[in-house]
């Protein structure tokens, strides 16, 4: 797994510089104001302190710290990572398996189902951009195509027309959409997916405890909780059916994998 997380980094890092494109790229005739080991140019040709260029490295510095977030809700994280979280509330668990297992589990399933828009990325953006074949803009403009087209096949037309007349755009081809108007899109079509997932997770679970119950009243054990009978055959039926299995494949074949 180390290759695959090497590559991750490095898709993310040069996302993170591509974004701040503009901000990297301010004028190129500047002077240098130096504090040890750390230079910044804020001043331009005329002397006059350039305030734009300070504003563009402040929204960089936040940018950067954003990125993180801004790339989980981008890919396939989010489904993910929700239907894992339902899987456990449905079991009636409570702390296990944990956060932090569930969390790790999503990040890895993510890096198997980016991986072929991370490989795009990487060989339209990153070599060429390193190889200084392409400028900042362009890297930018390959990478961001291929995040789009990866959330525009999971985004139902009615969310991504939803956006679209909230930012009343005029006519435009689905290829030239802004990321403003996709992401919000694909965010939305990702949690409505994540939880029809989770419903269809939730139903076996519920016969089961509908079924203890009755048995119980039946018996006339209406004291003992049916969740103390009911857990131990979720978990025996969860297991018998290899259960997390079943959850991953489903998940990974609902991106067309």
């Amino acid at each position: 797994m180390k290759p695959a997380l090497l590559k991750f980094c490095r898709v993310g890092a040069v996302l993170f510089l591509l974004f701040g494109a503009f901000a990297a790229s301010a004028q190129t005739n500047v002077a240098t104001t130096s504090l040890g080991p750390l230079s910044i140019s804020l001043n331009g040709n005329s002397g006059a302190p350039d305030i734009d260029s300070g504003i563009k490295i402040l929204f960089l510095i936040t940018l950067l710290s954003l990125a993180p977030s801004i790339l989980l809700l981008m890919t396939c994280f989010t489904r993910v990572a929700i239907v894992l979280g339902f899987v456990r509330s449905a079991l009636q668990l409570q702390g296990s398996p944990g956060n932090q297992i569930i969390i790790g589990l999503s990040l890895f399933i993510t890096f198997f189902v980016m991986a072929p828009v991370w490989d795009g990325i990487n060989h339209d953006a990153l070599e060429p951009y390193q190889a200084h074949k392409i400028t900042s803009q362009q890297a930018l403009d390959a990478a961001s195509g291929h995040l789009r087209n990866f959330m525009l096949k999971q985004t139902r037309p009615k969310d991504v027309e939803l956006f679209v007349s909230m930012a009343k755009l005029p006519p435009t081809k689905v290829e030239e959409l802004p990321l403003r108007v996709v992401t919000p899109a694909f965010i939305i079509s990702e949690l409505r997916t994540a939880f029809q997932m989770g419903f269809l997770i939730y139903v076996p679970f519920i016969l089961i405890d509908i079924v203890v119950a009755t048995v119980l009243m039946s018996m006339g054990m209406m004291m003992m909780p049916p969740m103390t009978i009911s857990l131990p055959l979720k978990l025996l039926l969860f297991v018998l059916v290899d259960g997390w299995s079943l959850i991953v494949q489903s998940l990974v074949r609902s991106f067309g994998m």
